[in-house]
């Protein structure tokens, strides 16, 4: 294959790039120049090789083993937002829930306000279908390009993306680039009240200055997940460096050196005292992705 015009890096540490500053290397991480180069690097990589694409961590339990295969992390090239008409924004794969929310406001166009409490990339969220105070991406997606594992560029609408909770049908290997997003004219001072609402919100209820990862588990039908979680006695419960948040019961947070193993261990439990207390079966929204150390494997 030609080389890349972006960044290859072999054996990259990848604690440093998630939120719950823990867990192991990517085999290879690759930092695209663009969408075209991008499309080549995979077109010649060969089929078997897995990829897994990397915004913020945000939402993100990376294993001790590392992630085989190749991570990409679509950089500044990739983060650009901007209005296409009076209630339309195209945006980057790589822009943030706040950027994004942020030139909404800018040019008058409102609905988009949500995104704001979503501490991902545009990618992330619309492969994850993301979601907060009532709206997901679902209720404002136009369409999206995507890369497909092959190489090829498609543009995918909200049909095409089969959304359901927290969940779309996007398949393994595949990067959103970009995607557009629909609101409606509102005005600017309106919209920025509903973000700074928004933001207060967050910082009342949930640990956002600790080592977290967002949260852990879907709401079950009929419930919310931090209820079972409190119900089932587990606010402050702790396995080694990992604990249950006191200040929001289904956020797990890293208080200083917890290794990937003990987080997942931890959130296993919970899942089992629920379960136990409630007869209800959490699941994880966080995910989970690469190798187990080779002490958990022994």
């Amino acid at each position: 294959m030609k080389a890349p015009r972006g960044k290859l890096t072999a054996d990259a540490p990848l604690a440093p790039l998630v939120w719950f500053k823990a867990g192991g290397a990517a085999q290879w991480l690759f930092e695209p120049a663009d969408t075209a180069d991008l499309q080549d690097f995979l077109a010649f990589l060969a089929p078997e090789i897995p990829v897994m694409a990397l915004g913020l961590g945000s939402n993100l339990i990376v294993r001790d083993g590392g992630v085989p295969g190749v991570v990409v992390r679509l950089g500044k090239a990739f983060a650009g937002v901007k209005a296409l008409d009076g209630v339309t924004l195209e945006c980057g794969g790589g822009a943030s829930g706040v950027l994004v929310s942020s030139t909404a406001r800018d040019n008058g166009i409102a609905g988009l306000e949500f995104l704001r409490s979503i501490p991902g990339t545009v990618g992330g969220f619309v492969r994850m279908n993301g979601g907060a105070y009532g709206r997901e991406v679902k209720d404002i997606l136009v369409d999206c390009d995507v890369v497909l594992r092959s190489g090829a560029l498609v543009t995918l609408s909200l049909a095409d993306l089969g959304y359901a909770y927290r969940h779309s049908d996007l398949a393994e290997g595949a990067i959103v680039v970009a995607a557009r997003f629909r609101g409606e004219p509102g005005d600017p001072a309106a919209i920025q009240a509903e973000m700074e609402r928004i933001a207060a919100a967050r910082e009342a209820s949930q640990p956002l200055r600790t080592r977290t990862g967002g949260s852990t588990f879907k709401n079950p039908d009929g419930h919310r997940a931090w209820e079972l979680v409190d119900r089932a006695g587990c606010r402050g419960l702790e396995l080694g460096g990992a604990q249950v948040s006191e200040k929001h019961t289904n956020f797990l947070i890293n208080t200083g050196e917890a290794t990937s193993a003990e987080i997942e261990a931890l959130g296993e439990l919970v899942r089992q005292r629920v379960k136990d207390a409630t007869g209800v079966e959490l699941h994880w929204e966080i995910k989970r992705v690469g190798n187990k150390s080779e002490d958990q494997q022994s």
